[in-house]
């Protein structure tokens, strides 16, 4: 026989695209069109149903870079249509192929109640199925017309500022038509058919089944009159549909979703218009489609149309209450997870669930991460404390170089917590059940003989959209179809429970999920980064000192506030926002809230303080790190230690000493450190002729991805910043002595500060850096003269190591890299660490000298200057605090970095304020003081080992308890954790290496303090 398939498949390609499909709406009216342009930001709904009107035509502009226009749509059901199905199709100028990218539109009945969204895949109302004829039809829709963001180019689009106000669309198509439910069917066998045909090996007579079929079809469709003919060509196909799926095919639980960004080429107040669009959709699909289930994450998205589309959260409210709209993830965002601070996650976890509970009586067992770039090894312990034990994430496909070699094992992070991971083979968080999709799932899928189920999240993402009525007919004849996956609508939750039990004993992996790409995201938006560090730490103290004042005084715990600040905070922990990668708009309101957050936690600390110390000038300094500070214990106020002088003196060569009894560093005349010297271990931390502190300038443009991405033929080209523009002493009899210094370089200009502590070997540099260059990557350099194959840096609840060295393609891979407070290399018995207020990112590199000792050199990245899709960024003035810290423990590196991360101390308060807890073993640090959320006025203290030792500790309370409770990190008691107990004492612990442990305490007789 002829092998004839090319010519069948090339047939059905053109039959469906221009005969087929256009049959679906075989009959139509226009629709009148009228216009209203809402002179500012989007109005309420109210005010944009009443605004006045301009008659408008298919083929008008319409649409400032993000404007909002009202457009309103009427006409009359022809009376000849009777009995039939229409729909109102409304094009506002959709591109098909950027579905969430540009205009999309919300469509409201005249009362105000919303139908459904609009988008690109989706531009139909349904007016009634049948309908009588002569309905009079008036649709009003809040278009958005968000412009188009051109990818990896400047463009002054990204804020509404620079925008201009140039129309970006032309209306298209505006017509009342009929939909023949016949002809779309047609459609999907068709092309559910066709996509499975390709995706088949060429030999099997599977394949020349579906072709013979199809031919089949083809021939009984009369091109000039398809819509006649539909059924007679679905009647061809109807036995090879039937035909079941062979028992051992994989099964795929689809998810309806639609990865929602919380803020990314479009701002926050654009994203609340999103997730109503998308939700009203959903609703209106879930009462479509019967077996459809649909799930979406993040409480805060929720909390969106709650406060702003309440019309919308009332049918989601009723969707999530019948079990088909899922909250999913329980956490307020889809936040990085690399940068947030060890409280900071922990409190996505607490205010999603809390809101999921609170709202629709839902507890999520699962994280919901698809987007996010990469996992700190601190989050295992952090989701099982959250009371759950699944993760879903997609990103790590995204992997440069090396493939991930599980999709489903046991993910244990550094205290050797384990969850239940999967990563969706269909390699997409936005699934449309295109027939190359499943069957790449189905392939790709890595536990094939040992397990059968994976997860497709199903639906338009990124800018919103959903699950569509096509990818509902697809997944329904997908659900058991010989030579297809079977497809299964499910939960999260069912997925998950299904596929633990699917696969009893799945491999695990130890330690980071690092995501080879967008590495560069530890950097950029300097400013944003500082504001999420410094929010982090002004929130602890507001909590530390709100509570000792709220025991100690009856001040009012200001928990409403709090909460307030708190969701702001992790609002801004999106995976879009804290990582740098979204539009201008985004950073410049970025900037105001942080500076809004900053002022009221000031005031809040400032209260506290002054209920506590008292308004009258005295000795006492208020001590909020968790660790001892000149004599004053953690969480106390009092009279600081004197602590003895410092010296700057000329050095011979030029430049400065610095010395204060136990480190001394010299400063050349360049204002380059040539030497940091232990003096009580008579121990040099640099290598013979090497420089610290030395900034160093590379070019940085990559591939692709500029706000994301640094690739690593960066380090092919380097400018040591060496000369100086000025180097002088600046001696200082209280906080110790300095060494000034001032460089010009391109059109920037830095100023640094070099200040040895008294009492301390610690080096703090104050970097100032006005930053006006372009494509460039600023690094501030400290090479050591240590030996060590791994280094340590600090994650959420503790620290991990990496290797120094690059013996595998994954370590070649991890050239750029996170910690939080500190970076640690060492040797057994003395090491050096550099501390840091507000950097993330960092490399660590080793070389073999020829006197054959070692250079470990470590680098913190200072800023970048990638265009697109800010071409400001970073631009500006910015302040960096670091220290470098010699002769330092683990130990060392944990304290300094609370240490230089906390707001400095508050002096001159008359009255000393005890601890409301005493912890007798530095290791174990606290991470939050507060009082309990539900109000009682209970007492909580989080704490954790910081040293990564097994440990014990003495919690002692600083107030009258009647009880003592391990909980979760939602405050609810827990079961079977032990404790050693004494009542003269306190709470002795016991911990192993990292664990995190939630305590409260309750107060006899304690009263409502929070307002």
């Amino acid at each position: 026989m002829h092998d004839d398939r090319r010519l069948i498949e090339a047939r059905l390609g053109r039959v469906l695209g221009e005969r087929i499909v256009p049959a679906i709406y075989p009959e139509s009216v226009p629709l009148r069109a009228s216009i209203w342009v809402a002179p500012g930001e989007p109005v309420d709904v109210a005010e944009g149903l009443a605004a006045p009107r301009t008659p408008v035509e298919s083929g008008a502009r319409w649409g400032a870079p993000w404007g909002t226009s009202w457009l309103t749509v009427e006409g009359t059901v022809p009376p000849e249509w009777a009995g039939r199905t229409v729909e109102a199709l409304i094009d506002l100028g959709f591109d098909q192929n950027m579905t969430g990218f540009q205009c999309e539109g919300l469509v409201y009945r005249a009362d105000g109640t919303p139908v459904k969204g609009l988008h690109p895949r989706n531009q139909w109302v349904r007016i009634g199925s049948p309908v009588t004829g002569g309905e009079q039809v008036l649709l009003h829709v809040e278009a958005a017309s968000n412009p188009i963001i051109p990818f990896f180019g400047p463009t002054a689009l990204g804020d509404k500022l620079t925008a201009g106000g140039d129309p970006q669309y032309r209306l298209g198509r505006m017509d009342l038509a009929v939909f023949d439910e016949e002809v779309w069917q047609l459609v999907q066998d068709l092309e559910v058919l066709g996509e499975l045909m390709h995706e088949m090996p060429e030999d099997p007579a599977r394949r020349y089944d579906i072709v013979r079929a199809i031919e089949r079809a083809l021939d009984a469709i009369d091109l000039r009159d398809v819509n006649g003919t539909a059924t007679a060509a679905r009647a061809c196909l109807t036995e090879v549909l039937a035909q079941p799926a062979i028992g051992s095919a994989h099964t795929i639980s689809a998810v309806g979703h639609a990865h929602i960004d919380t803020a990314w080429l479009w701002p926050l107040r654009e994203t609340v218009r999103k997730v109503a669009r998308t939700t009203a959709n959903m609703t209106a699909l879930l009462a479509d489609s019967p077996e459809f289930i649909f799930t979406m994450s993040q409480a805060a998205q929720y909390d969106f149309i709650k406060q702003y589309r309440p019309e919308v959260y009332a049918k989601v409210k009723q969707a999530v209450a019948e079990g088909r709209f899922v909250p999913a993830g329980g956490m307020w965002v889809e936040s990085d997870t690399n940068m947030p601070g060890s409280e900071a996650m922990a409190r996505q976890f607490v205010y999603g669930k809390r809101f999921f509970l609170d709202e629709f009586g839902v507890e999520n067992q699962e994280a919901w991460l698809p987007d996010t770039f990469g996992f700190a090894a601190g989050l295992p312990q952090i989701i099982k404390a959250a009371g759950s034990k699944w993760l879903l994430t997609q990103k790590i496909s995204w992997s440069q170089i090396n493939q991930f070699p599980h999709h489903t094992f046991l993910w244990e992070g550094i205290d050797g917590s384990r969850i239940f991971t999967h990563f969706p083979p269909v390699d997409t968080y936005n699934c449309s059940m295109q027939g190359r999709e499943i069957a790449h799932a189905a392939r790709n899928f890595k536990e094939k003989g040992r397990a059968s189920i994976s997860l497709a999240p199903t639906g338009w993402g990124d800018g919103g959209g959903g699950t569509t009525r096509e990818m509902v007919a697809k997944a329904a004849r997908m659900k058991d179809l010989e030579g297809s996956p079977r497809v299964r609508w499910d939960t999260p939750a069912d997925f998950f429970t299904r596929a633990e039990a699917d696969y009893a004993n799945p491999p695990v992996w130890v330690g980071e999920l690092y995501l080879e790409l967008h590495r560069a995201t530890l950097t950029s938006q300097a400013r944003t980064k500082q504001g999420n560090r410094r929010s982090e730490h002004l929130l602890r103290e507001a909590e530390l000192w709100a509570a000792t004042a709220a025991v100690r005084g009856g001040f009012e715990y200001p928990s409403a506030d709090l909460d307030r600040i708190w969701k702001t905070v992790l609002l801004h922990q999106f995976h879009d926002i804290l990582p740098g990668s979204a539009i201008a708009w985004v950073y410049r309101e970025a900037a105001q809230t942080y500076a809004a957050v900053a002022t009221e936690l000031v005031s809040i600390i400032d209260r506290a303080q002054r209920a506590l110390g008292g308004d009258a000038l005295g000795p006492n300094v208020f001590n909020s790190t968790p660790h001892t500070w000149r004599s004053i214990p953690a969480g106390a106020a009092g009279p600081a230690e004197a602590t003895p002088p410092c010296s700057v003196t000329a050095r011979t060569e030029g430049g400065f000493v610095l010395d204060n009894g136990l480190l001394r560093v010299e400063v050349d005349a360049r204002g380059l450190v040539v030497s940091a010297f232990d003096l009580e271990r008579r121990r040099e931390a640099l290598p013979p002729g090497a420089t610290a502190n030395l900034l160093q300038v590379h070019p940085d443009l990559p591939n692709s991805w500029d706000a994301w991405d640094v690739d690593l033929f960066y380090r092919n080209r380097v400018t040591d910043l060496v000369d100086a523009d000025s180097v002088t002493a600046e001696p200082d009899s209280t906080s110790g002595a300095a060494v000034r210094v001032t460089r010009s370089f391109g059109t920037s200009t830095v100023e640094q500060t070099l200040t040895l502590r008294a009492g301390e070997r610690a080096l703090d540099i104050d970097t100032g850096v006005d930053w006006h260059e372009t494509e460039k990557f600023l690094k501030l350099a400290f090479p050591l003269d240590i030996h060590a194959d791994r280094y340590a840096s600090e994650t959420q609840f503790g620290h991990m190591f990496r290797p120094t060295h690059t013996n595998t393609s994954w370590e070649y891979a991890k050239f750029e890299a996170c910690n939080h407070r500190f970076v640690h290399v060492a040797e057994p018995g003395w090491g050096v660490a550099v501390v840091n207020d507000s950097t993330y990112g960092h490399d660590v590199t080793r070389t073999v000298r020829d006197d054959g000792g070692t250079t470990t050199t470590l680098r913190v990245s200072l800023l970048r200057a990638p265009r697109f899709p800010d071409p400001e960024t970073d631009h500006g003035a910015h302040r960096f605090r670091h220290a470098l810290i010699v002769g330092a423990s683990i130990g060392d590196a944990v304290r300094e970095g609370y240490r230089i991360n906390l707001t400095a101390p508050r002096t001159g308060f008359a009255s000393a304020v005890a601890p409301l807890f005493r912890i007798d073993n530095p290791a174990v640090v606290t991470s939050a003081v507060k009082l309990a959320d539900d109000g009682s006025g209970d007492v909580i203290v989080r704490v954790y080992e910081a040293h990564g030792d097994r440990t014990q500790a003495l919690v002692s309370p600083g107030f009258d308890y009647t009880g003592v409770e391990f909980c979760d990190l939602l405050e609810r008691p827990l079961a079977g954790e032990s404790s050693e107990t004494s009542h003269d004492d306190g709470i002795r612990l016991r911990l192993r290496p990292f664990q995190l442990l939630t305590l409260r305490f309750t107060r006899p007789g304690a009263s409502p303090t929070h307002k």
